[in-house]
């Protein structure tokens, strides 16, 4: 495929995929440095807890998890009633 390429419709080696060769220049730049709110967020989002063990289930679990099962099944008997 390599040496089908053909210079004088501006196509490049550098890109390894077909559709990124046909791409012009301008589109293919360097990504934008992060700002700083956005660094903020991502440290943020680094010092958020564990994820839960699914193993270890709490009694509050399963309360929200009735409460939840029994307000959907109250909504759906009401809207088929």
């Amino acid at each position: 495929m390599e040496t089908s390429l053909r210079p004088q419709f501006g196509l490049r080696k550098t890109s390894g995929h077909p559709f990124r060769r046909r791409l012009p220049a301008r589109v293919l730049r360097a990504l934008p440095v992060f700002e700083p709110e956005v660094l903020e967020a991502m440290r943020r989002a680094e010092l958020r807890s564990k994820p839960v063990d699914p193993r270890h289930i709490t009694r509050q679990d399963v309360k929200d998890f009735l409460i939840a099962y029994c307000a959907c099944f109250v909504a759906i008997m009401a809207w088929i009633a």
